[in-house]
């Protein structure tokens, strides 16, 4: 590794750390508002709609904010999409200070912080090709996939101990302290990197048009993207049932634990690929990732016991960033730099459809099924979140008997430029 790339890589730590505390800060407000709609609603659709409305317009969002990512400075847009972002939790904290919030503010809240957090994904992602060389990516996705599994590992037990002591009213003013941590790392990257800008000014949609071009003419690619919207769709369903399906027989403090111990996992394998990557057989290991993602979502829904679930809910964090990794790399290393902008947009819009699906319909399928079973909504989160990780697990097995997306791996391009600094 050169100065250069070393220089670069200690630039992409610096984001990587405001990166991870605007995780655990946003993981915090999310547990401590989806237990104050448990309470307050005592059904999971509450909770389901909550995480459909703070996911459904950053989704829509993202492919006009790839190609704001293409053409003006990247990390400008990150630091507007983090600071306006708490604009939407400082909304809800003046509603609750005022007495008890309504569901309809905390909506309206989650749906402004949603909003221009839009603009940060594709941004940030870019961002990293711009930083680093190709033979850094594994590494660099391992620490991100970790940063991710922050708000899962340390956000529920650090929520679950001030809810014991206080109220969601200090979640929420800690919440928007750390947007100011990650507005300063990515002000001072932004000094020290040239900014990108299009050859030629296009017209907006004729630069949309561009990024799905790049994603649509490789078949394997395209293929591979539509796939994982398939496979997020099942893991939403995990997302959005697994904490009405503990507090069924569990009180939020166990709850919290549960989900830190579970989490872990994800922080297990993202220091190792952070600290080593992935080398080689990228199909494959995105293959065994998923497949035993979905064996700890499905007997996590079997077991009442906190331990065994636990453990289950270990194996699924442990194994996401595998495929995380996998996928990020086969899907970064065939699209060119100068479109990666556009390109993530598109790649985050159509993957993530199956969340909507997911946020949209589980907690009506769970409590449907519950009130069917006479379970209630616990037996019928539980049920819905086996099946699901039963598909998983079966679309898992799929993926390396396709042959195109094999060929991902085989026609990988050179690196493709080394980064340009100032």
């Amino acid at each position: 590794m050169n100065d250069q790339s070393k220089s670069n890589y200690r630039k992409f730590m610096l984001l990587w750390a405001g990166e991870l505390v605007s995780s655990i800060g946003g993981g915090l407000t999310s547990f401590g508002l989806g237990i104050y709609i448990f309470q307050k609603t005592g059904n999971a659709s509450g909770m389901a709609l909550m995480t459909l409305l703070a996911f459904l317009p950053g989704l829509l969002l993202k492919v006009p904010a790839g190609v704001l990512a293409d053409r003006y400075d990247r990390r400008l847009l990150m630091m507007i999409g983090d600071g306006c972002s708490g604009l939407g939790v400082l909304f809800i904290l003046l509603c609750m200070l005022g007495g008890e919030a309504e569901l309809w503010q905390i909506y309206l809240g989650v749906i402004i912080s949603s909003v221009f957090s839009a603009l940060l994904e594709p941004a940030f992602t870019a961002t990293i090709t711009d930083l680093l060389t190709k033979e850094q990516f594994s590494r660099a996705n391992g620490l991100v996939s970790m940063a991710g599994s922050a708000r899962y590992l340390f956000s529920p037990i650090l929520a679950g101990f001030i809810l014991a002591f206080s109220d969601i009213k200090v979640i929420l003013i800690i919440d928007i302290c750390t947007f100011f941590l990650t507005i300063v790392s990515a002000a001072v990257v932004r000094k020290n990197i040239a900014v990108n800008t299009m050859p030629e000014r296009k017209s907006f949609l004729r630069s949309m048009k561009e990024g799905w071009e790049v994603i649509t003419k490789t078949k394997g690619l395209f293929l591979l993207i539509l796939i994982s919207s398939a496979v997020t769709m099942f893991m939403g369903v995990f997302q959005v049932l697994g904490e009405p399906f503990v507090l069924s027989f569990a009180d939020s403090k166990s709850l919290g634990i549960i989900e830190s111990v579970a989490a872990s996992g994800m922080l297990f394998t993202g220091v190792i690929l952070g600290i080593k990557g992935i080398r080689r057989n990228f199909v494959k290991m995105l293959s065994i990732g998923l497949f035993f993602s979905g064996i700890g979502m499905a007997f996590f829904g079997v077991f009442n016991n906190t331990v065994v679930i636990a453990l289950f809910g270990f194996l699924f964090f442990a194994s996401l960033p595998i495929a995380n990794n996998s996928l990020d790399y086969l899907a970064r290393t065939n699209i060119p730099e100068e479109v990666q902008g556009r390109a993530w947009g598109f790649i985050g819009f159509i993957s993530q459809l199956g969340y909507v699906i997911a946020y949209a319909l589980s907690g009506i399928t769970a409590d449907a099924v519950g009130a069917v079973t006479g379970g209630g909504v616990g037996k019928g989160a539980a049920l819905t979140i086996t099946v699901s990780g039963i598909g998983l697990a079966l679309i898992a097995t799929l993926i390396c008997r396709v042959r195109s997306i094999n060929e991902l791996e085989k026609t990988t391009p050179e690196p493709i430029r080394v980064p340009k600094t100032e």
